[in-house]
């Protein structure tokens, strides 16, 4: 039977694993974490009292691990999470990326891997190599997409637009390396100083020249961004574009797509509507992008930045696209 993970965090960042037995209709895209009120960062010095580690409620067949943040030599304070890790504070521009349970390192060898073969990009998060806690990555001291929206900042038309058209350059760049994201979304759209996109959290698939699967990080995406398909282990450019098109459509709309919808709870419900072509139709500069995303018309990631750039001219010229 098919398993998989999710995380709820206590207010005081400590991570309850929840491992859900599942039908084999099992949809990767359920690999989640939610986060419930817990502190931006904790540091060593933070107590953590013994109710923080409660186990909750949950259904008879669910297994209940917790785990405890920790501190590899170096760390000052975790200031994230990614996936099944921590991010841990280094230095003023590096973090080291560490996972939940020391030792536990399969995710972060795979992610070094890719990150050496992807090389250096400026749309791309730059790593600094493997320790032997964990890897070590480039501080986006600003964040992520995702933050700018929770946080209230403002954000222009013009700063949206120049964000999805940096993410679609990053995995068109990817796909040239044959690197198949898997996870693409606003969490792992880092910011750089000057609000510059770098995509993140690399645990996903490398495929050879003919197609065969070289190295598979098991990274896939939340069922928002999950194009149906018939094994849930099928990654491609279409998977990656697809969730283009959901994470385009939450930087122009400022949320997910189906907002009354939480992505875990009602994961069948969504991969439901995607599989009968029941998608947003919310109106916004490029609706045009996103439904061609998610109905896998696009056959690459170029033919989306020439359909992004076509709008920025259009503003450009003061004329409606």
């Amino acid at each position: 039977m098919l398993t998989t993970l999710r995380s709820i965090w206590s207010p005081l960042d400590a991570v309850f694993i929840f491992l859900y037995n599942l039908l084999p209709s099992w949809n990767p895209g359920t690999f989640v974490i939610e986060e419930m009120e817990s502190s931006s960062s904790l540091s060593p010095k933070d107590a953590i009292p013994a109710a923080a580690y409660e186990i909750p409620d949950h259904p008879s067949n669910v297994e209940v691990r917790i785990v405890r943040p920790y501190y590899p030599p170096g760390v000052s304070q975790i200031i994230g999470r990614s996936g099944r890790h921590f991010i841990g504070l280094l230095n003023e521009s590096t973090v080291l990326k560490y996972p939940y349970i020391p030792g536990d390192r399969v995710g972060i060898e795979v992610e070094a891997e890719l990150l050496d073969l992807v090389g250096s990009h400026p749309r791309i998060i730059a790593s600094k190599g493997l320790n032997e806690h964990g890897l070590v990555l480039q501080y986006a001291r600003n964040g992520n997409v995702c933050d700018r929206f929770t946080t209230g900042h403002d954000i222009s038309f013009d700063q949206k637009l120049r964000w999805c058209k940096q993410a679609a350059e990053a995995v068109k760049y990817i796909h040239q390396k044959r690197v198949i994201h898997c996870d693409i979304n606003v969490r792992n759209l880092l910011l750089d100083d000057n609000l510059d996109v770098l995509l993140a959290d690399f645990q996903g698939v490398l495929k050879s020249e003919n197609g065969e699967k070289l190295l598979d990080g098991e990274s896939r995406e939340n069922s928002k961004a999950y194009m149906p398909r018939v094994h849930g282990d099928i990654a491609n450019a279409k998977t990656d574009i697809f969730a283009l098109g959901s994470l385009f459509y939450h930087i122009m709309m400022g949320h997910e797509p189906f907002p009354e919808l939480n992505d875990w709870e009602h994961d069948e419900e969504i991969e439901e509507r995607y599989k009968n072509g029941q998608f947003p139709t919310d109106s916004h500069a490029c609706s045009h992008i996103t439904d061609k995303c998610w109905r896998q018309l696009y056959e690459s990631a170029d033919e989306i930045i020439f359909d992004l750039s076509q709008i920025q001219a259009a503003k450009d010229a003061g004329t409606e696209y």
